[in-house]
């Protein structure tokens, strides 16, 4: 008996985004469970997994078998004692942890934090106050995730995974080669600096942060062997002057604070850049017309949660920002999935 084609309303897009926790949590957790790093390889029955990751008997393959219904695991045979479970190709490529690519970073970060966090969004939204830490009398943000060693360890592991993919469309498209010198402004651990460094082997580097992260940053320059012409620099790039570059590169960055100091970075970049200089600020830029980048306005609202002014933007704004400091023009080009570079010139 064949079901007659459904015409007019349909629930099941409300259903999906309204229930989609459940699918987001599945994910979260079998990340928290290193699944996809033991079922790396040939794969494993059912049995096999749950012995490994110690999952009770009763949902062990309904947890399984949503995984492959969601495009995360792939299984031969029917479910039960016989199946063989294994990981998709960009669960290999992304979620198992001995990828180089490896982004569950940003998903650990994501089930230890900002999954409980946003249970608070409505509250968020009446009162634009974040709801993180900082609601139970915690330091900002950054303030209590700088002062805990393994805090900022997970913060900023997750920063890299989530933006490798868009690092590495960055370098290969990005023209450095009649350039000398660039400088990470909040350079984390290092990664883009390395990345860049290795791209161009004519240019030297700053990776430029607060003091907790340039023993983190300086490690990770070694490990890519880059250390000789990539050095850390320690600074407050709101209370310091920027280290002097061709080019300035900003990894999610600016999202994190309100207008005003957004147009103060985007002035001291200006201030600091030759004649000929760009500022790369690499950001889930919302399209202009605030209807198709759904992980920027999204990420928009992660920003209301965590911190007091924090927001993401338009390529719109951005022109308008550069330009008021003194940028010639600007462009925003596509790195991978929903993150691009907004690229200011300096004339």
């Amino acid at each position: 008996m064949t079901a007659a084609p459904e015409s007019g309303p349909n629930p099941d897009h409300i259903l999906q985004v309204g229930m989609g926790f459940f699918a987001s949590k599945t994910l979260l957790s079998a990340v928290e469970l290193e699944l996809f790093t033991v079922v790396s390889g040939s794969g494993l029955t059912g049995e096999e997994i749950a012995r490994r990751l110690g999952l009770h008997e009763r949902s062990r393959y309904d947890f399984l078998d949503a995984l492959v219904a969601l495009g995360l695991l792939e299984r031969t045979g029917s479910s039960g004692a016989e199946a063989v479970y294994s990981n998709t190709a960009d669960a290999t490529a992304f979620l198992d942890k001995a990828s180089p690519a490896y982004l569950g970073g940003i998903l650990e970060m994501a089930n230890t934090r900002l999954y409980g966090f946003w249970g608070s969004l409505t509250e968020a939204l009446r009162t634009g106050l974040p709801q993180n830490e900082i609601k139970t009398g915690a330091p900002g943000l950054f303030e209590g995730i700088y002062a805990e060693p393994e805090l900022l360890r997970v913060f900023l592991d997750g920063m890299q995974g989530i933006q490798l993919g868009a690092f590495s469309a960055l370098c290969a498209s990005l023209e450095l080669t009649s350039l000398r010198n660039f400088c990470d402004i909040g350079g984390a651990n290092g990664t883009l600096s390395a990345m860049v460094a290795t791209a161009n082997p004519q240019l030297t580097g700053v990776s430029f942060d607060l003091p907790p992260v340039a023993p983190v940053a300086e490690a990770n320059l070694a490990r890519h062997g880059v250390a000789d012409r990539v050095t850390t620099a320690v600074g407050d790039f709101f209370a310091d002057d920027f280290p002097p570059a061709d080019v300035y590169f900003m990894g999610n960055i600016l999202h994190d604070w309100d207008e005003a100091q957004k147009r103060s970075l985007i002035e001291k970049a200006y201030a600091g850049l030759p004649s000929g200089g760009m500022l790369v600020a690499i950001e889930n830029i919302i399209d202009d017309d605030r209807r198709t980048n759904a992980f920027g306005l999204l990420m928009s609202l992660n920003m209301l949660i965590e911190l007091p002014g924090g927001f993401d933007y338009t390529g719109a704004q951005f022109d308008g920002w550069a330009r008021a400091a003194g940028f010639d023009h600007t462009e925003v080009r596509h790195l991978a999935g929903p993150t691009s570079a907004a690229i200011a010139y300096k004339g």
